[in-house]
């Protein structure tokens, strides 16, 4: 078995959540910050037989997106202090961490 954790934006929470419905696959959703943007993300946790492993990150893959949007820095990530102007940046895709599992209990 593996432990796949999956962040992603909170844009794609709801269509991911109904992609692994609709796959039978169990997972634990969790509310997440993420550091750079400050933006909100969801964390995924599941407990996945090792063949099912390629079809978790499939999934993934094809309901994360990533997309461009325009932000305005953080206060203090602003190198030069004239001011803040919206910055286009690459938002969305996941970041997925897969990790053996020694022992697995369900009660």
């Amino acid at each position: 078995m593996k432990l796949v954790t999956a962040i992603i934006q909170d844009k794609d929470a709801t269509k991911l959540s109904n992609a692994f419905v609709k796959a039978n696959i169990r997972a634990t959703r969790l509310s997440t910050t993420g550091g750079f943007l400050r933006s909100g993300n969801t964390t995924y946790m599941m407990a996945i037989e090792d063949e099912r492993v390629t079809e978790v990150l499939e999934i993934i893959k094809t309901v994360s997106q990533k997309r461009k949007q325009f932000m305005v820095p953080p206060l203090g990530m602003d190198a030069d202090h004239t001011g803040s102007y919206p910055v286009e940046v690459e938002v969305g895709g996941a970041t997925v961490f897969t990790q053996p599992i020694d022992d697995f209990y369900r009660f």
